[in-house]
């Protein structure tokens, strides 16, 4: 389980409400982002679960089918070597559709994250 310290009552209510399959890809997706910098701050914001430093980083969104791991700043990501995971043709939103569980990859999200700490660094 993620570290208590750093996750908040309201995103792990929202969790509990959440279908089995779609559940396991949040808890996943929850601790890669807490492990990925000791920095980030959970909020739930806009009826989901919102991390930042400095500002917005990063943000996981349920829906029935999948979960998007989103990037407020994705545009200015760089997603090389990633597969091109980041979708999205908003002005600056990107996300990554995560379907299974299966089909997480820690080391290319925790990457992204790291990035879009330090975009917010500068």
């Amino acid at each position: 389980m993620a570290d208590k310290e750093r996750t908040t009552e309201e995103v792990d209510q929202l969790i509990e409400g959440l279908p089995n399959d779609i559940q396991t890809i949040v808890l996943s997706l929850r601790k890669i982002i807490l492990n990925s910098s000791p920095k980030l701050i959970e909020e739930y914001k806009w009826s989901m679960p919102n991390y930042s430093y400095n500002g917005l980083v990063c943000y996981l969104q349920p829906a029935k089918k999948h979960v998007n791991l989103g990037f407020h700043r994705g545009n200015e990501l760089q997603d090389k070597d990633m597969n091109e995971l980041l979708e999205g043709t908003g002005k600056t939103m990107r996300h990554i559709k995560v379907k299974k569980a299966e089909d997480i990859q820690p080391e290319a999200y925790t990457s992204l994250i790291q990035e879009a700490i330090a975009l917010n660094e500068n």
